[in-house]
């Protein structure tokens, strides 16, 4: 087995990821508009839940905290 030196092992790993990037279905405008739409509409609705429950557990909590 022959020991490939740090350039040769460098520039066999961006050749090989060169290769796979050639591979990836890349989306067209219209996909990528919706599917950044998708993603933006779910980080919102997440955001807006994590907020709802955050308030009502601290207005559960808060009262049995401040009467001790």
């Amino acid at each position: 087995m022959t020991s490939m030196g740090f350039l040769e092992r460098t520039k066999k790993f961006f050749r090989e990821v060169r290769a796979e990037l050639r591979k990836v279905n890349w989306p067209n405008w219209n996909e990528l508009i919706s599917y950044t739409t998708v993603v933006l509409v779910t980080v919102f609705a997440v955001a807006i839940f994590i907020g709802v429950v955050d308030f009502a557990v601290s207005n559960l909590i808060a009262p049995l905290l401040i009467n001790r």
